[in-house]
């Protein structure tokens, strides 16, 4: 596990900070005496480092916090969403042509946000939304393999040998592609419903390579990203992670 090593403006003498045992309860982690305990336990750590005195004191703006090794957010000025992507809506948070765009759905909010990768604009599904430039750069970056779940509807029937060719590997005009994994979930007359898993992130993938083995996408919907997965959000419902979620995803990139 790696941890960002941030400036020692919380130490214990720094009047400005607050106690760790509070920001812990305000981070909804325990109740202040359950994380006094936790403290003497040796389970915190603050900036790399195992906290065992109570008296702590952290900046929550700066200080980055493991609670038994997992991240836990401690910064109300962070945000992350989960934007269920209506199909036929743009990825990109304005349009100069006055277009729908997923912008749309954040004029409300405070703050600078941006999504964590891009879904074309006839695909629909998970997006992740934060202030947080350190963790969506990472979460963009191949080499933290970070898996997406994708459902892909096609025409036709899929022959059983699809799945081990698709993880054998298939070429495109920018390279070789191999799933993670891949499952036939349903199948009706002319139509085949299929999952496929894969931490790839190159432009349009699911669809370029689904249309390279000879079965062109219908529809395309992401549902879930690490540990993240849209539940019953309707098209255009946005909700905050929750911290577990938020957890799961600096776990995987190493935050």
């Amino acid at each position: 596990m790696t941890s960002e090593h941030r400036s020692p403006s919380n130490s214990t003498t720094d009047p400005e900070g607050v106690r760790l045992q509070k920001v812990l309860s305000q981070a909804g982690v325990a109740s202040r005496r359950a994380a006094e305990e936790m403290i003497v336990e040796g389970r915190i750590e603050v900036d790399g480092e195992v906290v065992t005195e109570l008296g702590r004191r952290v900046d929550p703006t700066t200080a980055v916090v493991h609670v038994d090794g997992n991240r836990v957010m401690v910064n109300d000025d962070l945000t992350h969403l989960l934007l269920n992507k209506p199909r036929g809506i743009l990825c990109t948070m304005s349009d100069d042509k006055g277009r729908p765009c997923i912008g749309d759905y954040l004029r409300e909010r405070q703050g600078k946000l941006f999504h964590v990768g891009r879904l074309d604009q006839d695909t629909e599904g998970l997006l992740l939304i934060t202030n947080d430039g350190e963790l969506a750069n990472r979460l963009m970056h191949p080499s933290y393999k970070v898996r997406k779940t994708y459902l892909a509807e096609v025409m036709g029937a899929i022959p059983k040998d699809l799945g081990q060719q698709l993880g054998k590997g298939v070429e495109l005009e920018d390279g070789l592609v191999k799933v993670d994994r891949f499952k036939l979930v349903d199948m009706n007359q002319n139509r085949s419903l299929v999952e496929i898993v894969l931490h790839e992130g190159r432009n349009r993938i699911v669809r370029r390579l689904l249309k390279q083995v000879g079965y062109p996408v219908q529809r395309l919907v992401r549902t879930r990203i690490g540990e993240v997965r849209l539940t019953s959000e309707r098209p255009g419902a946005i909700r905050p992670l929750n911290g577990q979620e938020i957890g799961s995803l600096y776990r995987a990139v190493g935050l």
